[in-house]
């Protein structure tokens, strides 16, 4: 096995989250209820529309991010925020294309955590967001991944599910599914069921 160097996956989270949270504002300031999506009931002014449908119709992580991403894209912090994570983003793609000149697929956990019950990092949504450490910087990159199961972690008497990740170039999925079909026909991880 090869080990390959990817120097600056360590900023792949605050690059992706600010890429992220800036879009995601953008792309969404179309959901006003006038064309796009809910639309609030029995608005008493123009002002109220807006207000209630924005508020109603967004749940409490999408309004989180729209106001990172606003703040990310507002007059004084482009520069410092979403232009500077753009070109970070861009060493995080030439990172990987450089390993692939020497590897095929490059292997990692899927979470460093085994899985967490539904919506409850939700409260602390930095613990949320650090629980894609592993696969953040290959959508940075653009690059292709599958997760398979590999096994299980006790947690609280409970076997939870461990995945493994397959990450690959850019458009070679082929690739990606043969080594994980050959992984899954060498193990029975993917036949075994945790018990929840």
């Amino acid at each position: 096995m090869t080990e390959v160097s990817l120097p600056h996956t360590d900023y792949a989270i605050a690059v992706y989250y600010i890429l992220a949270t800036a879009e995601a504002s953008a792309n969404l300031a179309r959901f006003d209820g006038v064309r796009y999506g809910y639309r609030a009931e029995n608005p008493t002014d123009l002002l109220d529309f807006y207000g209630r449908t924005r508020g109603e119709g967004f749940g409490p992580e999408v309004k989180r991010r729209i106001i990172l991403g606003t703040y990310a894209l507002s007059s004084g912090y482009y520069d410092a925020y979403y232009l500077r994570a753009q070109k970070v983003r861009e060493l995080i793609r030439r990172d990987f294309a450089e390993a692939f000149e020497t590897v095929d697929a490059l292997i990692s956990p899927t979470s460093p955590v085994p899985a967490f019950k539904f919506g409850e990092r939700t409260a602390d949504p930095l613990q949320m967001y650090l629980a894609d450490i592993f696969t953040n910087a290959g959508n940075l990159a653009g690059i292709c991944g599958i997760s398979v199961p590999c096994g299980f972690a006790e947690v609280d008497g409970k076997r939870l599910p461990i995945g493994l990740q397959l990450q690959g170039k850019a458009l070679n999925e082929a690739k990606i599914f043969q080594i994980a079909h050959a992984y899954e026909q060498s193990t029975d991880w993917h036949r075994a069921r945790p018990n929840v």
